[in-house]
């Protein structure tokens, strides 16, 4: 049985702007195994943001197929999408994204209760998580009551708990002053190596490229370096 996650064939991006035809990506292909601790990079422009938001339904191609878990997610539309997102990916934001009425540990449970994950369950994995991503005793601030590298840990944790089969992270330290930003990166590369979680970045940060297990760049909407690391 293959392990790879996701399968990217010949995908190709053209936005309309001003008239003007814009290739953000052009015939692309790209595999993601299970396991991967991956970084996607390059300059402003050369197709980042645009191809993890076609990896995960976010947006769609306009021409080629994108493959995850087996399923045809360039395909998907409405509800079936939406559901597909919720049970299989997780998603770090640069701008945490977390709902500022709910405590940190409501903000963790809240894709599990979508779910329709038990009770129990629920305070089990929140307990464990918020262990790994060191706010134990943090559970019941609000996110204004956290500093910014406190959200992105809840973040991190709410992308985690619901055991998804990746995590996708655009820019995720883009907010956060680097010693932050490093410690992070070492607890999601740590929670990579202990639970197998398959992480993909979105980056121009050296921090996230020099720890990554592979490094793809990509220049003008194409591949243009494939670079697996120790």
């Amino acid at each position: 049985m293959s392990n790879t996650l996701i399968k990217v064939e010949k995908v190709s991006k053209v936005y309309g702007m001003d008239g003007v035809e814009v290739h953000a990506l052009r015939s692309l292909d790209l595999d993601i195994k299970k396991g991967e601790f991956t970084a996607i990079a390059g300059p402003s422009g050369s197709g980042k943001t645009t191809l993890l938001n076609i990896m995960s339904g976010l947006d769609a191609p306009s021409e080629g197929r994108v493959m995850l878990s087996g399923k045809l997610i360039s395909e998907m539309k409405g509800g079936e999408l939406s559901d597909f997102r919720r049970d299989h990916i997780g998603f770090i934001f640069q701008s945490y994204n977390l709902i500022p009425v709910l405590s940190a540990r409501e903000n963790i449970e809240y894709i599990m209760l979508l779910q329709g994950v038990g009770e129990n369950e629920r305070r089990t994995r929140v307990s464990e998580i918020l262990n790994d991503v060191g706010l134990e005793g943090m559970e019941d601030r609000r996110p204004a009551q956290l500093s910014g590298g406190q959200q992105q840990r809840v973040a991190i944790a709410r992308a985690m708990v619901s055991k998804p089969d990746i995590i996708l992270a655009d820019e995720p330290t883009a907010n956060l002053d680097s010693s932050t930003g490093a410690s992070l990166l070492d607890i999601m590369r740590e929670l990579n190596e202990k639970r197998g979680m398959t992480f993909l970045f979105s980056t121009h940060d050296s921090m996230i490229m020099e720890r990554a297990k592979r490094l793809v760049l990509l220049k003008d909407g194409s591949v243009d370096s494939d670079e697996e690391r120790a």
